[in-house]
Formats: structure tokens, sequence, C-alpha cells
């Protein structure tokens, strides 16, 4: 039977770790196409500090953020096939999250395989298919490549340190600590540089002078330039977070001045926007999971209702793998 009463941490405007509000609100029905899901463990990333800061705008105010969860379905409403009552789903992209109760659509959630946890899934779903559409779509990494991870202790990174030396790929992180790389070179980086200082420099002593073809960037302002000082000519800047800040007024000439690269912002939600895109990326991140290639690391556990801690960690730098809040 469905609890009549729903945790949730809302938004009443948008500042700092603060207007992170727990409070208690009905559970909703599902609509037609919707359903219902008791959230076991739910998701905390970067992306969720810039809606509550307002670089990112909610649709309205007050709002519950939250990109990425996973739990057992409660209800189901009308027209929704493939999905009943007790099946163990997770999603990702999908505003909402930090709820103990929370609607969805049901196209937007995938089944569970039966060995992983709610837990993992809540951990991984949202960085897990980040790291696909890094590595497969936005740049299709190739054995013998050399690649350049921000933060690779991170939830994003520690994956695409796993992933990317899964596809053969030679893996350099950028990192602000020792312990860091060491987390970073036991999920498989070759090699981790530890400090900005000189960065284009120690990547070229690495390379040999090639320098990299692509450049995954979590860190935004404060790395920009110093990101495209390490391509190669022709290279690819992978911008997909804001870290330090956002990126503006970038000077297109710039790209030319380097070596006629190109520039991407990525979001998860192009390139899973559609069932069989979610799907499939879906698909190779549980077989990556269930070889054991990917191993998410959750370094974090917060209960719900100090979803504010969880963002406090996050922004500080302290946190390394993934983080989540538990309802």
């Amino acid at each position: 039977m469905v609890a009549q009463h729903n945790q949730v941490v809302r938004v009443h405007q948008t500042g700092g770790p603060d207007v992170l509000l727990p409070e208690f609100v009905s559970v909703p029905l599902p609509h037609r196409g919707e359903v219902l899901v008791r959230q076991e463990a739910i998701g905390v990333n970067f992306i969720d500090t810039y809606f509550r800061s307002g670089l990112y705008k909610f649709p309205d105010l007050p709002a519950i953020p939250g990109m990425e969860g996973a739990g057992v379905v409660e209800a189901v409403g009308a027209d929704v096939v493939g999905l009943s009552v007790g099946d163990r789903v997770a999603y990702a992209g999908v505003l909402g999250g930090y709820a103990q109760y929370r609607l969805i659509a049901a196209d937007r959630l995938v089944i569970l395989p039966d060995g992983l946890s709610t837990e993992v899934a809540a951990s991984v779903m949202l960085r897990g298919l980040s790291a696909y559409m890094l590595l497969w779509q936005v740049h299709r990494v190739r054995e013998g490549e050399s690649i350049l991870v921000y933060a690779p202790a991170g939830g994003v990174g520690q994956l695409l340190c796993q992933w990317g030396h899964y596809l053969g790929a030679r893996v350099i992180g950028v990192t602000s600590s020792e312990h860091k790389a060491q987390i970073a070179r036991a999920c498989g980086a070759a090699d981790v540089l530890v400090g900005m200082d000189n960065l284009p420099e120690r990547v070229r002593e690495l390379t040999q002078g090639a320098m990299v073809p692509v450049v995954y960037d979590s860190v935004g302002r404060a790395t920009f330039e110093t990101s495209l000082s390490c391509l190669a000519p022709r290279g690819l800047m992978v911008s997909y977070g804001n870290a330090s800040g956002p990126v503006t007024g970038v000077d297109v000439g710039v790209l030319a001045a380097k070596g006629s690269l190109y520039l991407t912002r990525p979001t998860l939600s192009s390139y899973i926007g559609t069932r069989p895109a979610l799907e499939a990326a879906a698909q190779e991140l549980f077989a990556m999971l269930e070889q054991g290639a990917l191993r998410p690391a959750i370094g974090q556990r917060f209960a719900l209702a100090e979803a504010h801690k969880a963002h406090e960690a996050l922004e500080a730098g302290t946190t390394t793998g993934s983080t989540i809040l538990l309802p």
C-alpha cells in the first residue's frame, strides 16, 4: 500500500545549499503514461547544484531537484505497457529526483537487471550514460588513443577511466591531489597529473609532442584555455561541466589559432532523448557493469533530508566517486 506522506527536498528560491528544504507533501497519483516510483536511492550530481544555484533554470518554483534515481514501481497509469507494480527501475536526466515517491514518464524508465542493486543503479545511471555518450558518441574513443580526463576520481571521471581503459585508450587524468590520483590510477588511468601548473607542457612530454585528440573537461571556466592548449591539431574540446563556473566569452578565433580545433558542449538529453536511444545506451551500460569492466564506487551516502550537506561536500571538492541520498 502506498504511503500517505511523501518526503521531498524542494527549492523555493535559488541560492546556496541552505535553500534545499526538506518537506512533506502528498504522494502523487500517476496520470496516463506515468509511473509512481518509490525510490530507494537517489543520485546527487553537479547538475543538481547548477539548478539549485540558478545557473540552470527550473521550469517553475518551488521545484524538486535531482536527475537520477532507482526504486520500485508502486503504481502505473493508464496506457503504460512493459512495466508492472513491483518492477525494479531506474532513470537518468529527469528532474524531480529528491523525493521518496516520484512520478515519471514510463518511457524514461529502464528495468534493472537482477544483479544490480538500486543503490548502485542510482549512483551510476546518469554518470554511466554520460560516460557512454562521451566515449562512444561525442568522440568514438579508439584503441591506442590518448585521452585527457579532468576530475578522474569523481563519479563520471572514474567511469571514464575504467571504460576508456577497457576500450584500450591511454587515459591521462588531471586532478588536485595525490590521494585522488591514486583513485584514478586504480580505475585505469595510465598517467595522472596533479595540479594545473604547466599542464600543456606536461601533456606534450607524456605524448612525445603529439598532444591528445580529445579533452573531457568537467571543470569549466578555470580550465578552458588550458584544455585547448592540450589538444592536437583538429582535436575535440568536450566541455561537459561547470564545476568552476560556466565558460563565457569564447573567441572562436582561438580554435583556429590552436590548430582548427572542434568544441562541443554536450547534454545527455540530446543523446538519449528517444526511447530506442535510451534503451541502447542502458544496455551497453548494464553489460559493462555485468562484465565488471565498470566498478562504480559510492563514496558518500546522505539521508534525503541532508541533501544540503551532500551539495556542500560536492562543491567543496571533498567527494570521491558517487554520492547518493537515501529516503
